[in-house]
């Protein structure tokens, strides 16, 4: 397969969805790690030293880079894989199955995966940009994300989003896990149940902890 190929063909674009759909749960893995921080309920001490190493040390920044890119690239290749999947579906089936066929969450990943990377840019213009903004080369004071984050779950409509917005990610990774590591080749009976499991804990789990979050500054759980 020609470097061409891995970003035109079918076969390509779902070894890059999967590759970088591994990756970015990686990430999800250090960032609700990080962020389960505030639950030390020390007034933000702990969260905010965490958020301080991750947004001035060299080697999370370079990895930052690797995050947006291939963030982008899960992005625009499925989109494409959307657009090809419509295209090609012409008339839809003459006998509509459902879940017996399929799970809906399975058959809505384009609308979920939209769902979700509008909650990401409200996140990201939320707390990263800002935050990034005061880390150094632009305003160089860095702001308090603990009390940021205090008053923007104050709000409940902004507790609302993030919530809806987890939910669709929950349901983005409970199709999107064990997808992309049977498009990479882990697929077989020995692994499938493993990765069944490890998928639906991880879909549940991750998308659970971050909505506790704002509902815990909402409901006042925390200092």
């Amino acid at each position: 397969m020609t470097w061409k190929e891995v970003f035109t063909s079918s076969v390509g674009k779902k070894l890059v969805m999967s590759f970088t759909g591994i990756f970015l749960i990686l990430f999800l893995i250090v960032h609700v790690g990080l962020n389960a921080c505030i639950w030390a309920n020390d007034g933000g001490v702990m969260f905010n030293a965490g958020a301080h190493f991750m947004g001035n040390n060299v080697v999370p920044r370079i990895l930052e880079i690797g995050l947006f890119a291939g963030l982008l690239l899960h992005i625009i290749q499925g989109l494409m894989l959307e657009l090809s999947n419509r295209s090609k579906r012409g008339i839809g089936y003459a006998i509509n199955y459902g879940n017996r066929g399929s799970k809906w969450y399975s058959r809505s990943m384009g609308l979920l995966g939209t769902i979700v990377l509008i909650f990401l840019v409200i996140h990201l213009s939320d707390f990263w940009f800002p935050n990034r903004a005061h880390q150094g080369f632009l305003l160089g004071e860095e702001i308090n994300l603990y009390d940021k984050m205090k008053v923007e779950f104050s709000e409940l409509w902004v507790v609302i989003v993030y919530v809806l917005g987890c939910l669709s990610l929950g349901y983005h990774l409970a199709h999107g896990f064990q997808s992309a590591f049977r498009t990479v080749g882990v697929h077989n009976k020995r692994y499938n149940a493993i990765f069944s499991c490890l998928g639906l804990g991880f879909s549940i789990i991750v998308p659970l902890a971050f909505i506790m979050m704002p509902l815990s500054f909402y409901f006042g759980w925390l200092s």
